[in-house]
């Protein structure tokens, strides 16, 4: 099943709503605040549209599947130490190196020795082949 994407009105109202971070055509970013309150809500007995209705969405808009998920989500969440902060900033791009035990660095060099090593027998080999052909075709 396809992601409803969001109509410009839609996302000017959805970026309007005091609980909304921000709302591009394909996702919605909610606040720690919304997640919160969400969270209360849905111990206390509430239905998660009836939370998304309370606090301002329209839930037409949104559909079911996006309210299962977030209440799924928001559910997870609540449970990691960290709790609704967002973490994405702190685990993207590359690992850092600096970090690394002397004996953690010299077993990383380790593994892309024998990687580089494993390609220079590979590119042997291709070349190998190569001249094999081009002998071939001379003599024919």
């Amino acid at each position: 099943m396809a992601l409803k994407h969001f109509t410009l009105e839609q996302i000017k109202e959805l970026n309007g709503n005091p609980y909304v971070k921000n709302a591009t055509e394909k996702y919605i970013n909610y606040t720690e605040e919304f997640k919160e309150l969400f969270i209360t809500e849905y111990r206390s007995g509430m239905m998660p549209s009836e939370i998304f209705r309370k606090y301002g969405f329209d839930t037409t808009v949104l559909g079911k599947k996006r309210i299962t998920s977030f209440c799924m989500r928001v559910k997870q969440q609540i449970e990691r130490p960290e709790g609704f902060e967002d973490q994405r900033k702190y685990n993207s791009g590359r690992p850092s190196t600096k970090d690394l035990t002397p004996e953690e660095i010299i077993e990383r060099l380790k593994q892309q020795n024998e990687i580089l090593r494993q390609e220079n027998d590979f590119l042997k080999r291709v070349r190998y082949i190569n001249r094999k052909q081009i002998s071939k075709q001379r003599k024919g």
